[in-house]
């Protein structure tokens, strides 16, 4: 057992990554936090139109459209992937609403069917039919590795003037940006990732109220001239962006916890939306900072230690919620119990 698992040493686990190790610690976290927290918004969306799996279909069945769209612009430039994912989604939307409507099939055997196609086409377009024109890694695109991100960092030469003021700045001084007159900006994924995240939180703001009227009732969307049809396949192309741009960190499998995770957590402990999205938040930063923790620990994958520190975070909500934890439950039970004892008594006259 000591062999699959080392033992702990505080000092390698939680002081040496962000003192030794900083500058990969921090772009590592940061990537990790700004694609669960993305995820997560679009998350809680998904969650309460009861439509999860509709990530998982999303997530699997982008890989042909990225595929093919590498294969027209003969390039991996974010354009045409992020045209190619988006396009996949609206495919894989549609396929899945038609099947449910137009056949017998349920939603949830509607998306197997549509997903499990269109990945398998992806994988035939990569590996056989046209393996000497893509070249996308299929291992890369289920796993990802975030522990990637840190090697490939964009930076700018100041001048004088520009390296006086950055040097008066706290932070940016520092080794990890600073390299004498080389200023280290980000990583081009972390860099893409914080776009995404900050448009989709942009678009959450703006259009709060038509996700959230679409997402409960979409007879008074319609009252109040909100096409649910136009929202709903706008929320299907965003999750598309996401999930294409965190391809490369987390990949298509680990992407869908990220999607889950946070929204059914801040389920757990709180029913006003605008809460349930600053758990979300807090949820993203507890699993990216607490899987870094656990990868460092059990040398694993930054990736998926992540999830599981989001599981953990999940499991803690379920058993100390407030109104639906299982702490709650237990105690109301043997409250309830008692008071039937107590009223046994008082019927008895003792």
């Amino acid at each position: 057992m000591t062999d699959f698992i080392p033992p702990f040493e505080w000092q390698r686990v939680l002081v040496e990554p962000w003192t030794e190790n900083l500058s990969t610690t921090f772009w590592i976290v940061l990537m990790g936090f700004l694609i669960t927290a993305a995820c997560g918004l679009i998350g809680n969306y998904l969650i309460l139109r009861r439509m999860a799996l509709v990530g998982d279909a999303i997530s699997h069945s982008v890989l042909p459209g990225m595929a093919i769209a590498f294969l027209l612009a003969d390039s991996l430039s974010t354009l045409p992937m992020f045209l190619g994912a988006l396009g996949a989604g609206i495919v894989t939307t549609v396929l899945i609403e038609l099947i449910h409507k137009k056949t017998r099939v349920k939603q949830d055997s509607a998306i197997g069917i549509t997903f499990s196609t269109l990945f398998a086409i992806g994988v035939i377009i990569i590996s056989v039919g046209l393996s000497d024109s893509v070249h996308l890694d299929t291992e890369c695109v289920l796993y990802g590795e975030i522990a990637f991100v840190p090697l490939d960092l964009v930076q700018t030469k100041l001048g004088s003037d520009a390296l006086s003021v950055v040097e008066k700045i706290p932070g940016l001084n520092s080794e990890m940006f600073l390299d004498g007159d080389l200023l280290t900006i980000a990583p081009p994924s972390v860099i893409r990732m914080a776009v995404v995240a900050g448009i989709t939180l942009l678009l959450v703001v703006l259009f709060y109220k038509e996700l959230l009227v679409t997402s409960f009732d979409s007879g008074l969307s319609s009252s109040l001239g909100i096409n649910s049809t136009v929202v709903h396949y706008a929320l299907m192309g965003m999750l598309s962006v996401i999930i294409v741009s965190a391809f490369e960190a987390v990949g298509a499998i680990l992407v869908i916890a990220m999607l889950i995770l946070p929204g059914a957590t801040a389920s757990l402990l709180a029913h006003r939306l605008p809460l349930m999205f600053g758990i979300t938040v807090v949820h993203a930063l507890l699993s990216a900072v607490g899987g870094i923790h656990l990868a460092t620990w059990l040398d694993c994958s930054p990736a998926g230690a992540m999830v599981v520190a989001g599981s953990a975070v999940f499991a803690l909500a379920w058993v100390f919620s407030p109104s639906e934890g299982l702490l709650r439950r237990w105690l109301g039970r043997e409250l309830d119990e008692l008071d039937e004892e107590e009223l046994e008594r008082l019927a008895k006259g003792v």
